[in-house]
């Protein structure tokens, strides 16, 4: 997309050739450089203005990466301890380091934010979003559209919350509840990592505030028995290949924005 506006000189680094490919076929440079090497990366990045990171696992090395050779630096990633680690790595840094730029977090956090403003006393905010297949096919109901690795993390990783005006930590795939939007029925459940920095922006401020992810009802029943029963989640590389092999990526995908807020405006409760 940045390649298409003309306004920007857009070069793709990736350790597979195979992914090069697809790239240097719509007319984008390319040049192949090892992901994990630090050095390799820092030395490549060099002279440009920004980088932005679409790996998940290697958050912070690419951003230790784009310290090293002074460029502005923005990510994807949902990981909490990788955006606090990077936090520190920002801490005398003379360019800007903005983790967080995705759907949720990102768009989400800014979308609730604006919400927020709008209100002098505000109890509570619920966030829910889910990237789904147009068209779900499987016992799931679920299509790749994203990392696996990212997927993966957000199923087992603590959730961060705001009850009763503290904020706390809830546990993944809890709190399922159930709703229609449009004539179609969803499921949402907590997961991790969606409300970025929101509960500390926010903190003080609000009585209440949870972030879940949107699927098609069963998902998370499935999701759950893979994970603690059969013990996956302490097993993360079996249930990468499991995912990989098993549940196949669309393009025919739908994302679902929903927010609502509530607190006092005008001297009303709305």
């Amino acid at each position: 997309m940045l390649h298409e506006t003309g306004d920007y000189e857009v070069v793709a680094f990736d350790r597979e050739q195979q992914a090069l490919d697809k790239l240097a076929a719509q007319g984008i440079p390319t040049r192949r450089v090892d992901s994990a090497d630090a050095a390799a990366l820092r030395a490549a990045v060099q002279g440009f203005d920004a980088l932005v990171n679409v790996l998940h696992y290697l958050a912070v090395n690419v951003a230790s990466a784009a310290k090293g050779a002074g460029v502005h630096y923005f990510d994807l990633t949902e990981d909490v301890h990788a955006t606090h680690a990077i936090r520190a790595i920002a801490e005398d840094a003379e360019h800007a380091f903005m983790p967080q730029c995705g759907l949720a977090p990102g768009f989400i956090g800014i979308a609730a934010h604006e919400l927020v403003n709008r209100f002098s006393e505000i109890r509570d905010v619920k966030m829910r979003v889910g990237a789904l297949p147009e068209f779900p096919t499987n016992v799931l109901k679920y299509n790749l559209t994203w990392s696996v690795d990212g997927l993966i993390n957000e199923y087992c990783q603590p959730c961060e919350a705001i009850r009763d005006s503290r904020t706390q930590w809830v546990q993944p795939q809890e709190g399922l509840e159930h709703f229609s939007l449009d004539g179609t029925e969803y499921e949402a459940f907590n997961t991790s990592g969606g409300p970025g920095m929101l509960c500390e922006t926010l903190a003080g401020r609000v009585e209440s505030l949870d972030y879940k992810s949107v699927r098609y009802p069963g998902h998370r029943n499935l999701m759950q028995f893979m994970l603690e029963d059969l013990r996956l989640a302490s097993d993360r590389d079996t249930l990468k290949t499991i995912m990989r092999h098993s549940v196949p990526s669309t393009a025919q995908d739908v994302v679902l924005v929903f927010i609502t807020v509530s607190g006092m405006r005008d001297g009303q409760l709305v």
